[in-house]
């Protein structure tokens, strides 16, 4: 399988041709800061966080699975008397063993929610940045369909009315599209904000 930089290095050639040395460097540096956010974000968490993380990935996996249904199964087969080397105690309806998974599922949920809300704001940081760098590529876009307008015009070519062009060259008003996206979501009956 293919890393995202040889993907995105093979994608340009494919449209464009070979890629430059400066053409690779640039590609490097984007995809580099790109990636730097979830480092920056793994290199300032807190020791709870850290240790969150490692609690998750321990123990979401399937070997933990496996570990339980060995352990489950053992406590039941001694405490149910199937074993008669081992006593019995935690007897039906097995109060112990009850506690003390409703224990680990409180303290590996929360462990689960403080890395799911890093990874969240990682995420929301990431789409900020993917919004902002949009916002910016589309005002380049604009000017430049502006501008290529202006040369057509100074080379006197005539040309027909293009009301799609006319339309690609107003600005993008983010507010006003927000709110139809908001309203087209109400009239299917979904609340977003």
């Amino acid at each position: 399988m293919k890393n995202p930089l040889e993907t995105i290095e093979s994608l340009v050639e494919s449209v464009f041709g070979a890629i430059t040395p400066d053409q690779h460097k640039r590609v490097i540096k984007h995809s580099e800061a790109y990636r730097s956010f979830r480092a920056k974000a793994l290199s300032q968490r807190s020791l709870i966080e850290r240790l969150a993380d490692s609690i998750t990935s321990v123990f979401g996996n399937i070997g933990f699975a496996i570990f339980h249904v060995i352990w489950f199964g053992t406590w039941l087969a001694v405490n149910l008397g199937l074993i008669p080397q081992i006593p019995a105690f935690d007897p039906f309806p097995f109060g112990l063993l009850t506690m003390i998974v409703s224990l680990e599922a409180i303290f590996l949920s929360v462990f689960v929610l403080i890395s799911q809300n890093r990874e969240s704001q990682v995420s929301d940081l990431r789409d900020e940045v993917d919004f902002q760098i949009t916002m910016q590529a589309e005002q380049e876009i604009t000017k430049l369909l502006s501008l290529v307008t202006e040369i057509h015009d100074h080379l006197g070519i005539i040309g027909k009315h293009d009301p799609e062009l006319e339309k690609m060259m107003q600005k993008l008003d983010p507010n006003k599209l927000e709110k139809e996206i908001v309203a087209e979501v109400d009239g299917s009956d979904h609340k977003i904000l």
